[in-house]
């Protein structure tokens, strides 16, 4: 990831920091799960996906920053819930105990619904966006159909449902890009909106973009639990095949998902071609979803 890139990332954890209620606030319980969830770690991609979107079209940082905020509290409530043990049970994110592990099932549930909230809290309240409220409203409409059932939960059930059955590479797409692409799509489309980019032909260029990486993203997580060790990945590698869960390489082969990793991120960058120099950050961030060790 690039110096600037990395300074993103930065100023995404001090505004997530700020965000979070303080420990020392009843219930102290809950907002240490809640902070133990979010800032443990990450990459921030969603966060630095605001950031370069909104900065290509001109947007001040500080008007990026509770979009930012939102979407990566939105992300780590569905860690939180993806790692229960009714969904995907795992015990390791991040290199640490995951949080229901950590503070035990009842309050991981608690901190995920408390972050979701929190997410939606942060936009609300930003009045810096409070000018232009219809596209305040769209923002928090963009927010909130990625979480739904046509977005991250919907791909869960999808998920849920495909264990131990056989998809067919347009099911498999289908469901990445509710579960995970969706959150993705729409953090591009945050920070084009938060930049006064409302236009239908640059929305769909972005849309275009965001869908690219979110599966590129995917595909490259499904090779790195049959490549990668646990110790890099910073989660338990090879759950997917033993939990028999349909994966890209399952489906399509080791080799054609790589080729397919390379299609969509020529794909993404293609759809940014006509920014020029203004995409470089979102460029840097394609390469580096198709690229990642963990």
């Amino acid at each position: 990831m690039t110096p600037e890139l990395l300074a993103l990332s930065a100023r995404a954890d001090a505004a997530l920091a700020r965000a979070l209620p303080a420990e020392t606030q009843p219930p102290h319980a809950l907002h240490r799960a809640m902070r133990y969830a979010v800032l443990g770690g990450g990459k921030r991609l969603r966060p630095l996906l605001v950031y370069a979107t909104g900065l290509a079209f001109g947007a001040s940082l500080d008007r990026l920053d509770s979009s930012a905020v939102a979407v990566e509290v939105i992300h780590a409530y569905s860690l939180v819930h993806d790692d229960l043990p009714a969904m995907d049970d795992d015990e390791l994110r991040r290199g640490r105990p995951t949080c229901h592990v950590a503070f035990g099932e009842a309050m991981a549930i608690l901190a995920g619904d408390a972050l979701q909230a929190l997410a939606f809290e942060v936009l609300a309240a930003d009045t810096a966006l409070a000018a232009d409220a219809p596209a305040h409203l769209d923002m928090l409409r963009t927010l909130a159909a990625a979480c739904g059932s046509h977005g991250m939960a919907g791909g869960q059930a999808l998920d849920l449902a495909a264990v131990g059955q056989r998809l067919d590479a347009v099911e498999l797409e289908r469901m990445h890009a509710y579960k995970t692409g969706a959150l993705i799509r729409a953090s591009v489309r945050l920070g084009a909106i938060a930049a006064g980019r409302h236009d239908a032909d640059t929305l769909a260029a972005l849309d275009r973009y965001g869908h690219a990486i979110g599966l590129a993203f995917q595909i490259r997580d499904d090779l790195l639990d049959i490549e990668g060790a646990t110790a890099e990945l910073g989660k338990t590698a090879g759950k997917d095949v033993a939990a028999n869960k349909p994966t890209y390489p399952a489906i399509l082969g080791v080799e054609a998902s790589r080729r397919e990793l390379a299609a969509l991120t020529a794909s993404a960058l293609g759809a940014i071609a006509p920014l020029a120099a203004r995409a470089g950050h979102l460029a840097d961030l394609a390469r580096f979803v198709a690229q990642r060790a963990s």
